[in-house]
């Protein structure tokens, strides 16, 4: 059963991380091509701000997904309304902090935000427009997202969630077209946003008629809430570290522009990847719940390997398709230099490296471990913020990029300690000697592409080469896996194959 809802979330998932992928190559193409690098690169980083504005309420997602997993399992409605109840009055109150702040950030954006082409009232407008999303996030979709995602029905925030790019692009492809003023264009596109937020309260009100949001709330049920809180914040500092350290250090928002360009196909790649880890983290957080040491132990060790398999397809291609792939897309750009070989294999080290610890991290959000992994999610963020302030005055987005891959490698060699030693109890070998095959299997798929010139003349030809090379990186990484981890890789195929008979 519960492989089979995963097989359904993440198909779901899947859908609309795909769409992610289109729309966020769309969105930026439009961008750059009628309103230019500078502007792609402020609508970046207000949008950067504002995700740490939203910080306000971090940790409560996490915490109130986690308190809610054994009252769901269990089928106690009365836990269930007390938990989501409380989450409610703290989504409001984290509502009306975050208005509050962006409205300040709206007056003084002007003065460190300075694009030439449009108006410091225009920049402070932009600012409570796109800020209208985050706050729509706490008044509305929250607390609908932590109910489906705690009761494993994460399927129906990513139909949403893919109504709302489709119409969202839609909008923003017309009006970029027309060159309509860039304020006038995302405020039409707000209309996206209620839409999801319409869809989301119509399931949750038909599918859950016990809910009562009204209840006597459970405070003392989110009691994790900041142990994740201040995981949180430094997860989200250290993963908009690269545009704030640009904007802030080198006061260019052209460099900003160029490292979304060649960073949206790596958060692409992590976002495709990242449906496994939506569908399993609230399965995982029932075995650990229910203390099911030795479904724990084979069903981790058996998702481990299938994603670094995965991970060693998706990098390996990216090694030999970004370059090509951002000549293409860049193509008539010429206010800004994106061809630049150096930063695409330091993007797609520092992606690598992401999201080989994605596995572990996923662990322990689901066996609500916060407070115990806040020092070193500390030591984390300091080596990604120090390094890449320090590297970026002499060496630009490349600087960023060092320190980001240095503070993943630290975080990749600790988590996997933490993990198998609080956790799994597995011991680091098979994780580490995994990662290590992650290596083997790139460099088998990749390496032949140094001798092959890749220079397609269209997408029509990438996509060919992408074919091409995702099949071969198939064949290397099954031949690793059944050369080096046979009992895990049979273990995989025989739960698949279950799967088909059900």
């Amino acid at each position: 059963m519960r492989t089979k809802r995963f097989i359904v979330n993440s198909a779901a998932t899947a859908l609309a991380q795909i769409m992610v992928l289109i729309t966020g190559f769309i969105t930026p193409r439009i961008m750059l091509k009628y309103y230019g690098s500078e502007i792609n690169g402020l609508v970046t980083s207000i949008n950067q701000f504002i995700v740490y504005i939203s910080l306000v309420e971090a940790g409560l997602s996490a915490a109130a997904v986690y308190a809610l997993y054994k009252p769901l399992a269990s089928n106690d409605f009365g836990k269930v309304n007390a938990v989501v109840s409380a989450a409610k009055q703290f989504y409001t109150k984290s509502g009306y902090i975050f208005i509050s702040i962006t409205i300040g950030l709206a007056a003084f954006a002007p003065v460190f935000l300075k694009p030439g082409s449009i108006s410091p009232l225009y920049v402070g407008l932009l600012v409570l427009i796109l800020g209208v999303n985050g706050a729509l996030e706490f008044f509305t979709l929250a607390k609908y997202r932590v109910l489906l995602t705690a009761d494993q029905k994460t399927h129906v925030i990513s139909l949403a969630t893919i109504v709302y790019l489709l119409v969202n692009t839609g909008v923003i492809v017309v009006l970029g077209s027309l060159k309509t003023d860039i304020v006038v264009l995302r405020l039409v596109a707000l209309a996206s946003i209620f839409l999801r937020s319409f869809i989301l309260m119509g399931y949750v009100k038909l599918h859950y008629k016990f809910l009562n949001y009204k209840a006597q709330p459970d405070l003392a049920a989110l009691k994790t809430r900041w142990d994740a809180f201040y995981l949180q914040i430094l997860g989200a500092v250290q993963s908009g570290a690269p545009v704030i350290i640009l904007t802030v250090v080198t006061a260019d928002l052209k460099l900003v522009s160029v490292f979304v360009v060649f960073n949206m196909v790596i958060a692409g790649i992590s976002g495709v990847l990242s449906i496994f880890m939506t569908g399993l983290a609230a399965s995982f957080g029932e075995v650990i719940a229910k203390r099911e040491t030795a479904v724990l132990r084979r069903a981790y060790g058996e998702f481990e390997f299938a994603y670094y398999g995965l991970i060693a397809v998706s990098y390996a291609v990216a090694l030999v398709l970004l370059m090509p792939f951002v000549r293409l897309y860049t193509a008539g750009v010429t206010d800004a230099v994106y061809d630049v070989p150096l930063l695409g294999a330091l993007t797609v080290a520092n992606g690598l490296l992401y999201n080989l610890k994605t596995p572990q991290g996923m662990l322990v959000q689901s066996a609500g471990l916060f407070k115990e992994t806040r020092v070193q999610t500390t030591i984390q963020c300091l080596i990604a913020l120090t390094l890449g302030v320090v590297l970026t005055p002499f060496l630009g987005i490349a600087g960023v990029l060092l320190g980001m891959i240095a503070s993943n490698l630290y975080r990749t060699i600790d988590l996997n300690w933490f993990v198998h030693r609080h956790i799994t109890s597995l011991g680091m070998g098979p994780s580490f000697w995994r990662m290590g095959r992650v290596l083997l299997m790139m460099a088998l798929a990749a390496g032949p592409f140094a001798w092959i010139q890749v220079a397609p003349s269209g997408y029509l030809g990438l996509v060919g080469w992408g074919v091409a090379a995702s099949v071969w990186a198939v064949i290397m990484a099954a031949l690793v896996g059944v050369l080096f981890d046979r009992p895990t890789f049979g273990g995989v195929l025989q739960r698949l194959g279950r799967l088909r008979r059900t």
